[in-house]
């Protein structure tokens, strides 16, 4: 039962986590869109280097949630390991902080880079057209 608990109580943060990646990737694309619609109408180059920078931020912010996302599967995955009498129901996750867990790695995932690398080359050859 404590083994069922505490698996439940990790895949609820990493649902969280998961979904805050989600509307991460959301409000960033709809803020770049919002932006690049100003930069049409006023050709300011201020919004150009906020639009860069307003996405490199969620892109950063992105990769420290799948990230933190990772951590927390590598722990599910050693809870389920573990005997029923051996849960104390940890969140300690630090341990798990090496090789893809990185936020480094993380930042520049598969799953990450199919989606933000495509919006920048978007975002370049929109600035080049206008």
């Amino acid at each position: 039962m404590n083994k069922h608990k505490h698996l439940e109580m990790i895949q609820n943060i990493i649902n969280r986590l998961s979904n805050t990646s989600f509307l991460l990737k959301g409000w960033g694309v709809t803020l770049v869109i919002g932006l690049f619609a100003l930069i049409v109408e006023n050709r300011d180059i201020i919004y150009i280097i906020i639009a860069f920078l307003a996405f490199t931020i969620f892109w950063f912010l992105d990769g420290y949630f799948i990230s933190q996302e990772r951590l927390f599967r590598s722990l599910y995955d050693e809870v389920r390991t573990i005997q029923e009498f051996d849960i104390d129901f940890s969140m300690y996750i630090e341990k798990f902080y090496k090789g893809k867990n990185t936020w480094l790695r993380s930042l520049f995932s598969i799953t990450i880079s199919i989606f933000y690398l495509p919006l920048i080359l978007i975002m370049c050859l929109f600035l080049f057209l206008i």
